[in-house]
């Protein structure tokens, strides 16, 4: 029997330089290379992403590194010095796409700007990614997604109506950011197909964040509506919120569309609310959401979850448990979907870890392997480059490498 081979990934040839740190930005390329993009890592010799120090590590070895730093070679460089700003620009001209997160200002005071990258290679796309964008007057701040959260109205909505306003537990603003900048680097790489050239991607971390926040902009303009902060419950519809069982478990129910909400109220026993002239519409029902919440949590309430859930799905209503990351990675859905896969490594044997972003049903991304040592693909990319054994050993003398 022939075997055919797969098709290679849909980003197969397409070369990426990966100088940002923490997560925007270096999250924007490991979703690149998820779909086969080469991705090298170029970190400073002696001060690496300090993602590989965040969070929970094991036998010295961070763990948010290994999720961050898949699919990437890895590399050091210090831009500052000569040798390393030499090495950058001949690494740039093999590159489809530059990913940095520098303060504006930063490369080009190493002459590493726009100007010299895109003379060196007129179709590099050159991503820069920054708290505040690349002008204005908060444009040198340091930006971190924290501060995204905070001046986006993201903090301001969340949390209960008489609490302080709550940042989310994780970086949020980062990895919208990195949705966002993936999608504008493949936009710029399409534009370039038609003109031959590359540009600069200039994306601030408080601007996806707000666009994910919905209409606030338009109704303050239009009506000068201000939302505030609602805890578990929507100002849209209702009944929405979370719910605990008669076994101590949490349920979250939502009910965005009428007919669900039709549904809910004679699953709990109170049809009689549906002919409620404000029933009609989700800002009625959300106005009369302590009636509503009274009738569904009471219900619940006498319920096991495993018995609410049954009576829910009978009923095609919607509701889901309130997972923590031990229910996500027993969940037979999440299997199905192959939401966590396995990845080997040489360094701490087999780990499990989210699988791409998305399924394509003829050019699939895959994990090739998980994030590496500091540095530990220099001499390869650099020899590849066609720098010779006595060139990588003047730039580790000078203390470029």
């Amino acid at each position: 029997m022939t075997h055919t081979p797969p098709p290679p990934a849909p980003l197969t040839g397409l070369r990426v330089l990966d100088l940002a740190t923490l997560f925007a930005g270096p999250l924007a390329a490991t979703m690149l290379g998820d779909f086969g993009a080469e991705v090298i890592k170029v970190e400073h010799p002696t001060r690496p992403d300090p993602s590989r120090g965040h969070g929970p590590d094991k036998d010295g070895v961070g763990l948010w590194w290994k999720l961050l730093g898949r699919n990437k070679r890895t590399v050091t460089l210090d831009l500052s010095t000569s040798g390393g700003r030499e090495t950058l620009l001949r690494l740039a001209t093999t590159a489809d796409v530059i990913i940095e997160n520098f303060r504006p200002g930063t490369l080009e005071k190493w002459q590493l700007g726009w100007e010299e990258l895109s003379t060196a290679n007129p179709r590099l796309v050159l991503t820069r990614v920054t708290g505040f964008g690349q002008f204005g007057p908060y444009s040198h701040r340091p930006g971190f997604g924290t501060l995204a959260e905070a001046m986006s109205g993201f903090a301001s909505i969340t949390g209960e109506p008489e609490g302080p306003p709550t940042l989310p537990p994780f970086g949020l603003a980062d990895s919208i950011a990195a949705l966002a900048t993936s999608y504008a680097v493949m936009t710029a790489l399409t534009a370039r197909t038609a003109t031959g050239r590359g540009q600069v991607i200039d994306m601030a971390i408080i601007e996806p964040i707000l666009t994910v926040l919905g209409p606030q902009p338009l109704w303050y303009d239009q009506t000068g509506y201000v939302q505030t902060r609602t805890g578990n419950r929507s100002r849209n519809n209702a009944p929405r919120n979370t719910y605990r069982t008669a076994d101590g478990s949490w349920l979250a129910v939502s009910t965005s569309a009428q007919s669900i909400a039709e549904r809910v109220m004679h699953l709990v026993g109170r049809p009689e609310l549906i002919d409620e002239p404000w029933f009609s519409t989700g800002s009625g029902r959300a106005e009369h959401a302590d009636v509503l919440d009274a009738a569904v949590g009471g219900w619940i309430a006498c319920r096991t979850r495993a018995e609410a859930m049954a009576a829910f799905e009978k009923a095609e209503a919607a509701i889901a448990p309130i997972y923590d990351i031990r229910d996500v990675m027993e969940d037979p859905q999440y299997q199905a979907l192959g939401t966590i896969t396995e990845v080997p490594d040489p360094e701490l044997g087999p780990l499990r870890m989210q699988n791409v972003i998305f399924r394509l049903s003829e050019t699939p991304g895959a994990i090739r392997w998980a994030g590496r040592p500091h540095g530990a693909d220099t001499e390869e990319v650099l020899t590849e480059l066609g720098l010779s054994r006595a060139d990588i050993t003047a730039l580790r003398t000078q203390g470029a490498l």
